[in-house]
């Protein structure tokens, strides 16, 4: 309506499947403007098999139904979950301050 392009958000802590959604929900959007692109571990890749791809500077999205995104349990069953966390910055009285 006024011009302005969207730009989506696409860290590796969303999964080759919330990147996936964010190019799907990008390329469907009228004012798509560009995608943010983070390349995943490769333990990520071998559990997740996306089927987007990225070449020569554009990320393309699967012709695969769905999100286009495979999900291998036994591969994923070799993994031990390890928690992660963002860090958090604080003042020193411990309240929550903007970064």
């Amino acid at each position: 309506m006024f011009q302005i392009r969207t730009g989506v958000h696409g860290p590796e802590d969303i999964s080759p499947i919330g990147m996936s959604a964010a190019v799907h929900l990008g390329l469907a959007v009228h004012n798509y403007g560009i995608q943010e692109f983070a390349r995943y571990s490769q333990a990520s890749i071998d559990v997740f098999r996306p089927g987007y791809s990225f070449t020569d500077g554009s990320l393309r999205p699967s012709d695969a139904p769905g999100l286009g995104v495979s999900y291998d349990e036994s591969i994923a069953a070799t993994y031990e979950y390890e928690p992660s966390y963002l860090p958090v910055n604080r003042l020193e009285d411990g309240t929550v301050h903007d970064w």
